[in-house]
């Protein structure tokens, strides 16, 4: 598979988890059954219509494009731009986080990233968009830690969020590195390790769940998805149930009572990594929202990666 190829992949995969969750996103379970059957929604409408993750996602990746090699300040000056730019853009239509959007204005004001994050935030809006910095640095784990802690801390200041920005960027690389999901939770932990205890408790749940049958329990059992901890343990518990199977993990993400389209960007991000382009359902990606912007997005991130890592 070309690097072009993989990086259309993973952003074509969570773009697409984050349109399935969107029409039930806040919904009960009992009215997601009353409205699209027992098994919950089975794929996206058409068009997919994505949401402020799929958006922020293309900020990052926008910010790594233009100065993933560069030191960390002028990196985040990119990343703080980027999001800025997104939050100002009338593109900017689709209910995006209260703590994210104060963060931004925050950085607006002129004040640091370091400085600009909520302390009490421990919200998934960090870890939902580290797909592409897990992408850009696969093969320089400890860049990824640098710049995953730096644009994540922007907004989500929690040691429980930043853990999570950390791990969802590094599940990404695991992914890509054909890490089979049950090996996710001690690969994370061990990568993460101190940054968080909270983080790990909940990690820590996956296992507690891996051998029920019941799955929407063991979902359940894990978390909601607003937080960032929960989101990403979540996302792995449905990449270790369906581990060869994108639409079947991205269902079993969303159909929750919860934050639906924010763990199913997460699953679907991991899944497009893990399993390339072939694994995603064409004709979901035919009436994918902005199909042409992120193939863009995506070729021109695979070219920066590959340009970087000459650099090494």
């Amino acid at each position: 598979m070309s690097e072009e190829h993989r990086a259309q992949a993973i952003l074509y995969g969570l773009a697409l988890g984050d349109a399935l969750g969107k029409p039930i996103e806040f919904l009960p379970m009992q009215k997601i059954s009353i409205i699209y059957g027992d098994s919950g929604i089975f794929e996206p409408p058409d068009p997919a219509l994505v949401t402020d993750e799929t958006q922020i996602n293309v900020a990052v990746a926008e910010a790594l494009i233009q100065a993933g090699d560069a030191d960390i300040d002028a990196l985040m000056s990119a990343v703080t731009q980027q999001l800025i730019d997104w939050s100002n853009s009338p593109e900017n239509t689709r209910a995006p986080g209260h703590t994210v959007t104060e963060a931004i204005r925050t950085l607006e004001a002129g004040v640091s990233w370091r400085e600009a994050g909520v302390a009490t935030a421990k919200g998934n809006g960090s870890a939902v968009r580290m797909a592409p910095v897990g992408y850009m640095y696969q093969n320089d784990p400890d860049r990824l830690r640098e710049v995953a802690h730096a644009s994540g801390i922007a907004t989500h200041a929690h040691l429980a969020a930043d853990a999570a920005a950390i791990a969802a960027a590094y599940l990404i690389k695991l992914a890509l590195d054909s890490v089979h999901p049950n090996d996710f939770v001690g690969e994370t932990l061990s990568f993460v390790s101190g940054v968080s205890d909270e983080f790990d408790e909940i990690m820590m749940r996956v296992g507690h769940v891996s051998e029920w049958t019941d799955e929407f329990a063991a979902i359940n059992h894990i978390g909601s998805g607003w937080e960032g901890p929960d989101a990403v343990a979540m996302a792995i518990y449905c990449a270790m149930r369906y581990p060869n199977d994108y639409a079947s993990a991205v269902r079993r993400a969303v159909n929750i009572p919860g934050d639906s389209d924010s763990v199913g960007c997460i699953v679907g991000g991991i899944m497009g990594a893990r399993l390339g382009l072939v694994a995603i359902p064409s004709d979901w990606i035919d009436r994918l929202e902005g199909l042409d912007q992120l193939t863009g997005t995506a070729n021109r991130l695979a070219a920066r990666k590959l340009a970087l890592e000459q650099q090494v």
